[in-house]
């Protein structure tokens, strides 16, 4: 530290009656704690519980982007002649002498309080040369614009509502660490207002698709968090113990298997949207809890579950943009145009140079593997086989949106099988630009061959496969009551808002996204 600036803060701590002794200097929070204790001395409340929004007889609603559309026509170096209240946080404070100018924001901008020692009430003007950046306050008095043409609000009384005891970080040196950011969220979005943007685009999205799942006629339900088996989905889970019940418990990695008990129950269209938790390795695409869509449809199938993904997207893309065009990463897209439906080994076969299908062997599966120097399994059959050349060269390559078709039964235990070839099922994965967005099923709805499905499961966990899922036997049980035919959808909500958004990371679409623990001293 400079030594002027700490003489500087050691005469700001005088000014508030704050004794310090001879050659001592203060951090910038010492001051601002210094100068909190100074205000409690006088009584000043420095966190009051209320305050006043609205003057007599004024039903006050008014944000800093309303006053100033409200005043838009207002002349420079005009006066309204109508007094406001504003609150907000102070973001800087300029002193010259009998004046000071603060800028003021709230969520929807910010204006200038342009207090004047003649105007501003003397309790007031005195709280003035006590506040620093990052306090909240609030400020009344009349609506004018300056000669410069700035719209203010001249105050006759400011009154101090949280004291901030920390500075605020500088924009592009004291919050340049990513772990830092994501880990002081609040601090992130004050400095970087892009961040705070994002996250309530985000909102909007949900709300988009909420609306939109609603207009088309599905119900909203909420299933367990709790599980006290584990399926829906191939992860490692998160496990707990529920003491009352002496009973281990998993954090759900789907919400698949309850939603479609409820279409058996008779509920025709039902989704759910909400969190998943999945104790697996986090990327730029990846969180250990994360949000998703999940519908599913009664007399319904894999065509009409594409039409219902193309519809969320859609709605989802003109609320947050205004328009289906999208540029993601430098990439322009457009998804208001026909999506295209690719079978799996097609895609496959493009990539290596040579025609792969479920009748190709699994011995010139692994030489293709062996050639393009990918690892495998010994034990991986055909479908297997397939599946992962697509994974490892194919996905990422895909642009424009995709269907991907055809999945082999061995990658997708809950989809019907294709009735021509009994080896491949009746699933799409949506792929946008390189990552999954969706994942879709002509639902399995045949006990038998779901009991046989959730058996190969349990060998596959017993050879040591610690996302095989468990035998559900009460869903069995559902499909032997009768599931209908029925299509169903899994939508990754934190992809699809990094898509709209243009992030290219899954934390930057997180409120909180999962950490380490902190290091503290």
């Amino acid at each position: 530290m400079e030594k002027s600036e700490e003489m500087d803060r050691t005469r700001a701590a005088q000014g508030e009656g704050v004794e310090v002794s001879e050659g001592a200097a203060l951090s910038e929070r010492e001051v601002r704690q210094a100068k909190r204790e100074a205000l409690l001395a006088k009584g000043v409340e420095a966190y009051p519980a209320t305050f006043s929004r609205g003057l007599a007889g004024e039903d006050f609603g008014h944000t800093i982007a309303q006053l100033k559309e409200r005043y838009a026509e207002l002349e420079d170096g005009a006066s309204s002649g109508e007094d406001h209240t504003v609150a907000g946080r102070i973001r800087s404070i300029r002193r010259h002498g009998k004046m000071a100018f603060i800028d003021l924001e709230d969520y929807t901008g910010t204006c200038q309080l342009f207090c004047r020692a003649n105007v501003v009430e003397p309790e007031s003007w005195e709280l003035v040369g006590t506040l620093d950046v990052g306090d909240i306050v609030s400020a009344t008095g009349e609506a004018i614009r300056t000669r410069r043409g700035e719209f203010s609000i001249a105050p006759t009384e400011i009154t101090l509502l949280s004291k901030a005891l920390r500075p605020l970080p500088e924009k592009f040196h004291g919050l340049a660490d990513p772990e830092t950011r994501y880990r002081q969220r609040y601090a992130d979005m004050i400095v970087n207002p892009e961040v705070r943007e994002t996250l309530l685009a985000r909102s909007r999205m949900v709300s988009a698709i909420r609306r939109y799942m609603e207009d088309e006629g599905y119900v909203e339900v909420e299933t367990p968090m709790l599980q006290e088996t584990l399926g829906g989905a191939n992860a490692r889970p998160f496990k707990t113990h529920h003491n009352a019940l002496d009973t281990d418990f998993y954090l759900r990695i789907a919400t698949e298997l309850h939603l479609k008990r409820l279409v058996v129950g008779g509920i025709p269209r039902v989704f759910e949207l909400g969190r998943q938790f999945r104790n697996e390795g986090m990327d730029a695409t990846h969180n250990p809890e994360f949000t998703t869509l999940e519908a599913y449809r009664a007399f319904a199938d894999l065509e009409d579950m594409k039409a219902l993904a193309e519809g969320i997207f859609r709605a989802a893309a003109e609320e947050v943009l205004g328009t289906t065009e999208i540029d993601y990463q430098g990439t322009k897209l457009d998804l208001g145009k026909p999506w295209e439906s690719v079978p799996m080994a097609e895609l496959v076969s493009r990539k290596v140079g040579e025609q792969v299908s479920m009748d190709t062997s699994a011995d010139d599966l692994r030489a293709i593997h062996e050639r393009l120097g990918l690892e495998f399994e010994e034990s991986w059959g055909v479908g297997r086989l397939i599946f992962h050349l697509y994974d490892e060269l194919c996905e990422g390559e895909i642009v424009g949106p995709t269907f991907v078709c055809d999945y082999p039964v061995e990658v997708s235990p809950l989809a019907k099988r294709k009735a021509n070839d009994p080896r491949l099922t009746h699933r799409f994965e949506l792929v946008i630009s390189g990552h999954e967005y969706a994942n879709a099923f002509a639902e399995l709805n045949d006990p038998v061959d779901q009991q046989e499905r959730f058996i190969a499961q349990l060998a596959a966990k017993d050879a040591g496969d610690e996302e095989a899922m468990e035998y559900d036997a009460d869903y069995v049980r559902a499909l032997e009551v009768g599931l209908p035919p029925t299509g169903g959808i899994g939508i990754g909500i934190d992809r699809l808002a990094m898509l709209l958004t243009d992030r290219a990371s899954i934390r930057d679409v997180i409120a909180f996204p999962s950490l380490r623990p902190e290091r503290r001293a």
